[in-house]
Order: structure tokens, then sequence, then C-alpha cells
């Protein structure tokens, strides 16, 4: 009995012991937490102020301390930059060309070594999270020091005065709005993106190690199902994966698909005049030697390569609708890119495996006609409009080949005069082998001709051109070519017409090139594209030309080509609405 008192008040005094000294660490947190809030408070806005060169400011509405567990909440934050510091950068010419708009509900900072950075001025931290961000990324085009002796100060620099060295392990950014700006215009905008930044160290010996990027050993960014409607309400893109390093200098987008809104005709329908509907799906997309670091810098983007593919495009053209009142020589692949809104260059653009569909709807015969190139691929070099790479190289080449409806295989070759003002290029190729039945789904519905007969042996051209017009040669070989020209019937079915197709075949079309005891025929083509003529319009229309005047149609203006015949069903059509337009004028 005697020992168990005993062992109750030696309990109870070793109880009271441990709740004073809780008490006491307790009330020293608290008094510890609420001297060091204002001291924090004031050291990281010095620190950020400071850091960026009295560019950027920080503000926040509160900041939790607990010194226990090493951990930092501050909330509301908002990171902006200074105009007026960012004027007195830009008139020395030490502008950044970027800038940057945070704005946050909360910032969590992890594993803090309080007591290491308050007496032995070195941070440690386990980790930063930035939940839910909005990040606004602004493109500035600035005045650049020319001068090569640099007189810049590293970060470590700016901050020995007040810290030895700051080691964070690591920085997440989870499901971030991320915004990129022009100026005041805003080019993109990102959903759901979240970044991974590994092993920051700001010290006397990592400021000058080379390995790292922006302080850092990995800096890796991510967004997965991201889905979005585009301004006009047209279509809806989507993306399946992106994913990217800073360090190994890379992107990989898996599944981007941009959707039509409504179906081909509908789609047409929703405007005035002629417009292109894309119905596009990229299984990859994959960019390597992306220069992240010039792109910060100097808002250059600086690409070695972009590989495409498999992928499948397909462009839709309803012409029943009136053309559109701008020129379309403005889309010329290198004029769209004099436009681009910041200094661009691609080293390579590779093509792999993709379908491309090109599909008319006929203001005359109601129906389709689809031309497609199965399997395009090929490379595109030196695709930019950066003034300095342009003094050295003003020239892209492309060197592509596909299957023409599947079947004729064409390799092309194009050069872009980059810098020229009447966006002059030049291409040559050849098709080979193929019957050329294979071309009815076009020539049909669009041209009311049906192919009969007849095999391509191998056809050439070669052709220069600019905004304006195309001339130069082609020649097309073949045998046994037999044609239909067709029209409609009384019940508005297409049907042969006999004579027609006969006198055709007899007179006008020669069946082979060469003939029999002549030399090849080679056609010289003269082009004049109308305002509303697109770049490939262009280009295969000069084609067409050379193969119209070869095969001894060329004189025949398509206009003179015959009709489709008025049905009882549209007679009685026109009939009803007579009679209502006389009844109205009645009334």
């Amino acid at each position: 009995m005697f020992k168990n008192k005993k062992h109750q008040k030696i309990a109870k005094w070793v109880g009271g012991i441990l709740l004073a000294l809780i008490l006491i660490i307790g009330a020293g947190v608290i008094y510890l937490s609420a001297k060091w809030k204002p001291l924090l408070t004031t050291k990281i806005k010095e620190g950020v102020y400071e850091g960026s060169n009295k560019l950027y400011k920080i503000n926040f509405q509160d900041i939790h301390l607990n010194i226990l567990t090493g951990s930092v909440v501050l909330d509301s934050i908002s990171l902006y930059p200074d105009s007026a510091v960012f004027a007195q950068l830009k008139a020395v010419k030490k502008a950044p060309t970027h800038l940057f708009r945070v704005k946050l509900a909360h910032l969590k900072i992890g594993g803090v070594g309080i007591l290491t950075a308050y007496f032995k001025k070195k941070v440690n931290v386990e980790a930063i999270i930035l939940d839910h961000p909005s990040i606004d990324m602004v493109y500035n085009k600035v005045p650049k020091n020319t001068d090569t002796v640099k007189d810049n100060k590293t970060l470590y620099q700016q901050i020995s005065k007040s810290l030895k060295s700051i080691d964070v392990n690591g920085v997440k950014v989870i499901d971030a709005d991320f915004d990129y700006y022009n100026g005041l215009t805003k080019l993109n905008s990102v959903k759901h993106l979240s970044v991974n930044v590994k092993d920051i160290l700001i010290d006397s010996l990592a400021q000058f190690d080379t390995t790292r990027v922006f302080h850092s050993k990995e800096i890796a960014f991510s967004m997965s199902g991201y889905s979005s409607l585009s301004k006009d309400k047209m279509y809806t893109l989507k993306i399946d994966t992106v994913k990217g390093s800073i360090v190994n200098r890379s992107v990989s987008i898996h599944g981007l698909k941009m959707i039509p809104m409504f179906a081909d005709l509908a789609f047409s329908r929703k405007y005035d005049t002629q417009k292109d509907r894309y119905d596009l799906s990229f299984n990859e997309i994959n960019l390597e030697g992306v220069d992240f670091i010039g792109l910060n810098d100097e808002g250059k983007l600086n690409v070695k390569k972009i590989a495409i593919g498999p992928a499948k495009v397909a462009v839709f053209m309803n012409r029943e609708l009136p053309p559109p009142n701008f020129d379309k020589g403005r889309n010329y692949p290198h004029n769209a890119l004099k436009r681009l809104p910041i200094p661009t260059i691609v080293e390579t653009l590779s093509l792999n495996k993709v379908d491309v569909s090109y599909t008319e709807f006929s203001e005359k015969t109601k129906e389709r006609g689809t031309l497609k190139l199965i399997g395009l691929q090929g490379d595109v070099k030196n695709l930019t409009n950066d003034s300095v790479r342009l003094l050295k190289d003003n020239h892209a080449i492309a060197n592509l080949s596909t299957y023409v409806m599947g079947k004729g295989k064409l390799a092309v070759k194009i050069d872009f005069n980059l810098t020229a003002k009447d966006a002059a290029f030049s291409y040559s190729g050849n098709i080979g082998p193929f019957n050329m039945v294979a071309l009815n789904p076009l020539s049909k519905p669009l041209g009311l001709i049906e192919i009969e007969s007849g095999n391509v042996q191998s056809a050439y051209f070669n052709i220069n051109a600019n905004v304006s017009r195309s001339n130069g040669m082609v020649r097309f070989k073949y045998s046994n070519l037999k044609v239909n020209l067709l029209g409609e019937n009384e019940e508005g079915t297409k049907e042969t017409k006999g004579l027609l197709s006969f006198l055709a075949n007899k007179i006008l079309i020669k069946d082979e090139n060469p003939t029999k005891g002549e030399d090849v025929r080679t056609a010289n083509v003269t082009f004049e594209r109308e305002p509303q003529g697109s770049f490939f319009n262009l280009m295969w229309k000069s084609i067409f030309v050379g193969i119209r005047e070869t095969v001894g149609i060329g004189i025949v203006p398509m206009k003179k080509m015959p009709e489709p015949k008025t049905t009882k069903k549209e007679e009685r059509q026109k009939k009803r609405a007579e009679r209502k337009a006389e009844k109205a004028k009645k009334n």
C-alpha cells in the first residue's frame, strides 16, 4: 500500500513537470511565433524585393508559423511586378522579356529549419506547395544591351548579405491556371497545369553549376484531361496529356484533337461566306531541343525538332456559299509564319503517317468530292521568322511524300522564299504509277466526269509561283484513258451522256501520252490565282491545268462543260415559288 502511494506521488510529480514543460514550450512557441511573425513577414517581402532587383513585390493577408513542425502557411498571396521599375530597367536595356503575375489562396512551406535559418542564415526547406494558383506570363518586346561585358549579379550575390544559402528539396505547383500574354493580348490559356521542381540550391558553389536550370536539377510540367471551347464556340479542343522537362528540353503531347461542334454542312452554314472546317486528331506531337531559357530571357522560341504523327487532318469546304471577302494569299505558310507574335525558329518539322483529306461540297451537284493524301511523311527545314536567322538562310525546304487517294505515290519538294514580298516559292516532284479510276470519288461529284479506264505511268512537274500566279511545266504520261461525261436525268439521278462521252473520247481526249510514233507531250503551265484561292489550291490547280492540256481538253473552258438538267421536282418547286410571289404582290 505504501509503495503504491509512493509511485502515485512520483507519477504526479513527473506528470506535473511534463505538463509544466509543455506549457512552457507552448508559451515559448506562441511567444516566438508572435515575435517572429512580423520579422518573417518583413524578411519575405524584403527577400522577394531585393532578390528581383526591386522589380517584384509580394503581398499576403496573413502568415501562420509553427516552429515545432517547421511549417509556414501564407494566405491570399499576390506577386506582381512594379511597372515603374520595369520602365526604368527597360530604359537602360536591362528589363526581362517576361513578367509574371501570380495569385493564390494558400502557399504552404513545410520542413523549414527555422532555427538554422535564424542563427546560421541558411534556409533549408523540404517542400513548397502552390495549390491552384493563377499565373500570368506576359511577353514584352524589350531592347537588349549588346555590351558583351556582363555586370549582372547572380541571385546568390544579390542575397548573400542576408543569407548564406537556400536549399529547397522540392516545389510543387498543383492545378494551375496559366495564361500567356503578348502585352495586353491573351494568346494562350491553359488549365490544370502542374509543375514539379526538384533540388533547388542557391549558394556560393551552386551559382556556377552549369548542370542546373533556374538553380534546380529538374523542372517538369504536366497536364492531363484538358478540354476547352474555342472563342467562337465552333470547336472543342481536347488534349489527353502534356509532359515536359526544362532540363531535357522536351515537350510531349498526346491525344490532341480539334473537334468541330457541328456536322460539315451545318458548320459551313453558320457563316455567310466560304470557310474551311477542320477536324484534327494528332496521336503524338513531340518537341525536342526546346530552348526554354531563351524563351524566358529573350522571348524567342527555338526548337530543334517538332515530330508530328500519326495524325489525321480533315478539311471541308462548302462551295455553295459565296467566296470570302479577303485574299487567302495572306495565309500562305510563309506569310502566316511572318505573323507569329514572337521570333520563332523550328530547325526541323517532321511528319510521319499523317492522313489528309480535303472535301468540297459542290454547288452544282450537291455532292461531296474528296481528295485523300494517305501516309504523308517527310521533313520541312528552317521554319523561321527570326530576322537574324533569315540573314543567314531565308529559305525553308520541304521534302514530302504521300499516296494520292492511297494509290499513286507523290514525292514533292517545296522551296519557300521566306523574305520575298510576293511570297515566292517553287515546287517540283513526281507521281508514280496508279489506276486513274481511283480519282472518281473526286471527279464524279465535282467535275461530272467518270473515269472509265486509264493508267498513269508517271507525272512530273516543275513550277515557280508566288501569291498571285504560277508558271512552269507538267509532263503527264498515261495510257488507255476513257471517260464518261455525266448529267442528271428527270428523276435527279446521274446518268452517262452517251453521245457527249463518245465525242469527247473520239475528238477531244487523247487516250495516251506519248501517242505511238510521237514524242512525249509536255504542257507549259500558266495559272492566275483568284483571291479566294488558297496556297494548296494554286499548287494542285497548276498541275491539273497541265494534265488537262496534255489530255487534250485544256482549250475547252470549264463553263462550257455540260450543265446538269433541271429535274421535274426542281421545276415544280420553281413554279410554286413563282405563284407564291404573285400572291404576295396582289396582297
